[in-house]
C-alpha cells in the first residue's frame, strides 16, 4: 500500500469516523471501500451508457416545429 494525505473538510470527516466506526472498520479502510466502489462504476463510456445504448429511433411525420414547441407537444392534450 501507498500512504496518502488527503484534506477533508471537518464535517465530512466527522461523518465518516462515524460511518467507519458504525461499520467496524478503520477510517482509512472505509475511504478504501468507498473509493473503490465509486472507480468500480466509472468512467461510463458511451458503449455502456443508456442514453447512447438505446438505437430505437422514431422515423414517422414530426411537426417542423418541434425544436420551439416540444413543451407543447409532450405536455399538452391537443398538438
Amino acid at each position: 500500500m501507498t500512504r496518502t494525505t488527503i484534506m477533508l473538510p471537518r464535517t465530512l470527516k466527522a461523518k465518516a469516523e462515524v460511518a467507519a466506526r458504525r461499520k467496524g472498520v478503520s477510517l482509512g479502510e472505509l475511504i478504501r471501500q468507498a473509493l473503490a466502489a465509486t472507480l468500480r462504476g466509472s468512467p461510463r463510456g458511451k458503449e455502456t451508457d443508456p442514453l447512447f445504448a438505446d438505437t430505437a429511433v422514431y422515423r414517422g411525420p414530426v411537426p417542423s416545429d418541434t425544436s420551439a414547441k416540444h413543451d407543447r407537444y409532450l405536455y399538452e392534450d391537443a398538438p
